[in-house]
Protein backbone atom coordinates (compact mmCIF):
# COMPACT_ATOMS: atom_id res chain seq x y z
CA UNK A 1 0.00 0.00 0.00
CA UNK A 2 2.76 2.63 0.79
CA UNK A 3 4.40 1.69 -2.99
CA UNK A 4 0.91 2.16 -4.39
CA UNK A 5 0.61 5.55 -2.67
CA UNK A 6 4.44 7.17 -3.27
CA UNK A 7 3.31 5.83 -7.11
CA UNK A 8 0.21 8.25 -7.10
CA UNK A 9 2.37 11.20 -5.42
CA UNK A 10 4.79 10.67 -8.10
CA UNK A 11 2.72 10.38 -10.87
CA UNK A 12 0.24 13.59 -10.01
CA UNK A 13 3.76 15.27 -9.21
CA UNK A 14 4.53 14.50 -12.85
CA UNK A 15 1.60 15.25 -14.13
CA UNK A 16 0.98 18.85 -12.70
CA UNK A 17 4.94 19.56 -13.89
CA UNK A 18 4.02 18.38 -17.76
CA UNK A 19 1.06 20.20 -17.46
CA UNK A 20 2.59 23.49 -16.41
CA UNK A 21 5.84 22.97 -18.54
CA UNK A 22 3.52 22.56 -21.59
CA UNK A 23 1.39 25.87 -20.81
CA UNK A 24 4.20 28.06 -19.61
CA UNK A 25 6.63 27.19 -22.23
CA UNK A 26 4.59 28.28 -25.33
CA UNK A 27 1.19 29.37 -26.73
CA UNK A 28 0.46 28.78 -29.74
CA UNK A 29 -2.63 29.09 -32.88
CA UNK A 30 -3.34 28.45 -36.17
CA UNK A 31 -4.91 30.26 -39.32
CA UNK A 32 -6.88 29.03 -42.32
CA UNK A 33 -6.67 31.61 -45.15
CA UNK A 34 -9.13 32.16 -48.12
CA UNK A 35 -11.61 34.35 -50.07
CA UNK A 36 -14.69 33.38 -48.07
CA UNK A 37 -13.09 34.61 -44.83
CA UNK A 38 -12.19 38.48 -46.34
CA UNK A 39 -14.91 41.04 -45.66
CA UNK A 40 -16.51 41.15 -47.95
CA UNK A 41 -16.34 37.46 -49.22
CA UNK A 42 -14.83 36.80 -52.41
CA UNK A 43 -14.25 34.01 -54.66
CA UNK A 44 -10.46 33.92 -54.93
CA UNK A 45 -9.12 30.40 -55.67
CA UNK A 46 -6.01 30.89 -53.52
CA UNK A 47 -5.90 29.27 -49.67
CA UNK A 48 -3.37 29.65 -46.96
CA UNK A 49 -2.52 28.42 -43.77
CA UNK A 50 -0.08 29.64 -40.76
CA UNK A 51 0.71 28.60 -37.57
CA UNK A 52 1.92 31.48 -34.57
CA UNK A 53 4.31 30.47 -32.05
CA UNK A 54 4.66 32.66 -28.78
CA UNK A 55 7.91 31.40 -27.13
CA UNK A 56 8.69 34.43 -24.28
CA UNK A 57 8.27 37.66 -26.45
CA UNK A 58 9.34 35.92 -29.78
CA UNK A 59 5.87 35.42 -31.84
CA UNK A 60 7.27 32.93 -34.80
CA UNK A 61 4.71 32.77 -37.49
CA UNK A 62 5.01 29.76 -40.20
CA UNK A 63 2.86 30.20 -43.21
CA UNK A 64 1.93 29.00 -46.60
CA UNK A 65 -0.15 30.06 -49.52
CA UNK A 66 -1.01 29.12 -53.04
CA UNK A 67 -3.32 30.06 -56.08
CA UNK A 68 -3.70 33.76 -55.20
CA UNK A 69 -5.13 35.87 -58.31
CA UNK A 70 -2.54 38.67 -58.33
CA UNK A 71 0.88 38.90 -56.68
CA UNK A 72 1.33 39.91 -52.81
CA UNK A 73 1.81 43.23 -52.03
CA UNK A 74 1.28 43.03 -48.47
CA UNK A 75 0.55 40.40 -45.44
CA UNK A 76 0.05 41.35 -41.50
CA UNK A 77 -1.95 41.04 -38.78
CA UNK A 78 -4.76 42.71 -38.33
CA UNK A 79 -6.20 43.32 -34.41
CA UNK A 80 -8.84 43.46 -32.36
CA UNK A 81 -12.42 42.85 -34.14
CA UNK A 82 -15.01 43.99 -31.82
CA UNK A 83 -16.55 40.22 -32.24
CA UNK A 84 -14.32 37.23 -32.09
CA UNK A 85 -14.12 35.37 -35.69
CA UNK A 86 -15.87 38.40 -37.78
CA UNK A 87 -15.92 42.04 -38.82
CA UNK A 88 -12.86 44.52 -39.41
CA UNK A 89 -9.81 46.04 -37.66
CA UNK A 90 -7.02 48.13 -38.43
CA UNK A 91 -3.15 46.20 -39.09
CA UNK A 92 -1.81 45.12 -35.67
CA UNK A 93 1.80 44.69 -36.95
CA UNK A 94 4.57 46.16 -39.07
CA UNK A 95 2.82 47.85 -42.46
CA UNK A 96 3.03 47.69 -45.27
CA UNK A 97 4.05 43.70 -45.03
CA UNK A 98 5.80 41.94 -42.54
CA UNK A 99 9.91 42.01 -43.20
CA UNK A 100 10.71 39.08 -45.34
CA UNK A 101 7.26 38.52 -46.62
CA UNK A 102 7.26 36.72 -50.10
CA UNK A 103 6.04 40.07 -52.34
CA UNK A 104 5.26 40.03 -55.91
CA UNK A 105 4.37 36.32 -55.91
CA UNK A 106 1.38 33.96 -56.06
CA UNK A 107 1.94 31.17 -53.58
CA UNK A 108 5.10 30.77 -51.59
CA UNK A 109 5.95 30.30 -48.05
CA UNK A 110 7.22 32.28 -44.95
CA UNK A 111 8.53 32.09 -41.49
CA UNK A 112 9.07 34.79 -39.63
CA UNK A 113 9.80 36.29 -36.26
CA UNK A 114 8.56 39.20 -34.04
CA UNK A 115 10.37 40.90 -31.60
CA UNK A 116 6.49 41.79 -28.94
CA UNK A 117 8.74 44.14 -26.81
CA UNK A 118 10.16 46.22 -30.25
CA UNK A 119 8.45 48.98 -31.45
CA UNK A 120 9.47 47.45 -35.10
CA UNK A 121 7.19 44.79 -34.59
CA UNK A 122 4.07 46.88 -34.74
CA UNK A 123 2.51 49.47 -36.98
CA UNK A 124 2.97 52.50 -35.37
CA UNK A 125 -1.04 53.37 -35.36
CA UNK A 126 -1.47 50.60 -33.03
CA UNK A 127 0.89 51.69 -30.53
CA UNK A 128 -0.96 55.31 -30.34
CA UNK A 129 -4.32 53.67 -30.21
CA UNK A 130 -2.86 51.46 -27.05
CA UNK A 131 -0.53 53.76 -25.67
CA UNK A 132 2.45 51.72 -25.19
CA UNK A 133 4.82 48.87 -26.45
CA UNK A 134 3.66 46.73 -23.35
CA UNK A 135 0.04 47.50 -23.58
CA UNK A 136 0.06 46.81 -27.51
CA UNK A 137 1.81 43.44 -26.64
CA UNK A 138 -1.16 42.90 -24.07
CA UNK A 139 -4.06 44.02 -26.75
CA UNK A 140 -2.81 41.69 -29.52
CA UNK A 141 -2.25 38.89 -27.53
CA UNK A 142 -5.13 39.44 -26.01
CA UNK A 143 -7.06 39.93 -29.53
CA UNK A 144 -5.00 36.42 -30.32
CA UNK A 145 -6.68 34.68 -27.52
CA UNK A 146 -10.37 35.87 -28.24
CA UNK A 147 -10.26 35.39 -31.61
CA UNK A 148 -10.27 38.88 -32.91
CA UNK A 149 -6.88 38.98 -34.72
CA UNK A 150 -6.88 37.72 -38.87
CA UNK A 151 -3.83 37.48 -40.88
CA UNK A 152 -4.80 39.22 -44.37
CA UNK A 153 -3.22 38.71 -47.45
CA UNK A 154 -3.24 41.18 -50.03
CA UNK A 155 -2.69 41.04 -53.87
CA UNK A 156 -2.33 43.48 -56.66
CA UNK A 157 -5.84 41.71 -57.56
CA UNK A 158 -7.62 42.36 -54.33
CA UNK A 159 -6.27 45.79 -52.89
CA UNK A 160 -8.10 45.52 -49.09
CA UNK A 161 -7.08 41.32 -48.91
CA UNK A 162 -7.43 38.41 -51.14
CA UNK A 163 -7.31 35.78 -48.33
CA UNK A 164 -7.64 35.60 -44.88
CA UNK A 165 -7.93 33.67 -41.81
CA UNK A 166 -8.82 34.35 -38.00
CA UNK A 167 -6.36 33.23 -35.18
CA UNK A 168 -7.35 30.54 -32.61
CA UNK A 169 -5.64 29.12 -30.42
CA UNK A 170 -4.60 25.92 -29.91
CA UNK A 171 -3.89 25.58 -25.89
CA UNK A 172 -4.63 21.82 -25.00
CA UNK A 173 -8.57 21.56 -23.37
CA UNK A 174 -8.30 20.90 -19.80
CA UNK A 175 -9.79 17.29 -20.66
CA UNK A 176 -7.05 16.72 -22.72
CA UNK A 177 -4.52 16.97 -20.12
CA UNK A 178 -6.84 14.54 -17.47
CA UNK A 179 -6.84 11.91 -20.29
CA UNK A 180 -3.09 11.74 -20.22
CA UNK A 181 -3.09 12.10 -16.63
CA UNK A 182 -5.23 9.48 -16.31
CA UNK A 183 -3.50 7.39 -19.16
CA UNK A 184 -0.27 8.10 -16.49
CA UNK A 185 -1.69 6.72 -13.50
CA UNK A 186 -3.12 3.54 -15.58
CA UNK A 187 0.22 2.91 -16.62
CA UNK A 188 1.60 3.02 -13.00
CA UNK A 189 -1.04 1.34 -12.03
CA UNK A 190 -0.29 -1.61 -14.26
CA UNK A 191 3.99 -1.40 -13.50
CA UNK A 192 2.66 -1.85 -9.46
CA UNK A 193 0.54 -4.95 -10.23
CA UNK A 194 3.34 -7.02 -12.34
CA UNK A 195 5.77 -5.91 -9.70
CA UNK A 196 3.54 -7.55 -7.31
CA UNK A 197 2.59 -10.78 -9.31
CA UNK A 198 7.10 -11.32 -9.81
CA UNK A 199 7.85 -10.86 -5.82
Amino acid sequence: MKEVRSWTRALAMTAAIMATSTLASAQSWTATLNGANEAPPNASPGTGSATFTLVGNVLTINGTFTGLTGNTSAAHIHCCTASALTGTAGVATTTPSFAGFPLGVTNGSFLLTLDLTQASSYNAAFVTANGSIEASRAALLAGMNGGRTYLNIHTSTFGGGEIRGFIISTVPEPSSVLLTTAGLFGVAMLMIRRRRSTL
